[in-house]
């Protein structure tokens, strides 16, 4: 059997005690700057998706409930002509 070719690192003494120092030098990580955040348009975004939500929510029962009694929008009919 060969026997492995000697390298030229040395080998590491796990057995020491301590900690062992990284010889890396690392900048410190940067400040992290808080952002301000307008909490009263958040609010009013909120509002704003909840109210669109619940008049979806509500169309789409309106429209289910005139479906199942037999009414459709296709019974009606747009005339988009100008008149004067």
């Amino acid at each position: 059997m060969a026997k492995p070719l000697k390298s030229g690192k040395q080998s590491v003494n796990l057995a020491t005690s301590g900690p062992r120092v990284s010889r890396i030098r690392r900048d410190p990580p940067p400040k992290v700057v808080e952002k301000e955040v307008d909490l009263d348009a958040v609010d009013r975004e909120d509002v704003i998706v909840g109210v669109l939500a619940f008049a979806l929510a509500l169309f789409v029962i309106i429209l289910a409930v005139g479906s199942n009694a037999g009414w459709s929008l296709r019974e009606y009919t747009l005339d988009l002509s100008e008149t004067e």
